[in-house]
């Protein structure tokens, strides 16, 4: 009789056990969650950011005036000039680059032919940096 009812309650047990389905609902609400997560989102992640803004171009750029700007735009033209020359000297029909020295603003360029080839220094008389390049002949 024991078992008989042990038996009984199993079986009802089992009819009037509930079960639930498995449903996906996203959180972020560029994925269809619910938009009162964007606050949330977005705090953690700026939370984890590790970043500093500061560091950024556009405030790189927003510290310059408009002299130093148009300064260091036209030594970038300058040097690109400068490289479309060497290069078409080097692998197309063009005008080629005479040994000498120039200035060009706060750049000064020392272009030697040597034995390895044409040598160019570079020397920012601003900053100090320099830079030498070697194009083999």
């Amino acid at each position: 009789m024991k078992t008989f009812t042990l038996l009984l309650l199993f079986i009802t047990g089992m009819f009037l056990g509930k079960s639930q389905q498995l449903v996906y609902k996203p959180i972020n609400p560029a994925f269809g969650g619910d938009t009162f997560n964007y606050q949330w989102l977005l705090s953690s992640a700026n939370a984890q950011n590790q970043f500093d803004s500061k560091d950024s171009y556009s405030d790189l750029l927003g510290n310059l005036n408009s002299i130093d700007s148009f300064s260091q735009s036209l030594n970038r033209q300058i040097l690109s000039e400068l490289s479309r020359k060497l290069f078409q000297d080097q692998f197309g029909d063009g005008e080629s680059i005479q040994p000498g020295n120039y200035l060009f603003g706060s750049l000064y360029l020392q272009v030697t032919n040597t034995s390895q080839g044409l040598l160019i220094n570079i020397l920012d008389t601003g900053t100090g940096d320099q830079s030498e390049i070697v194009i083999p002949k």
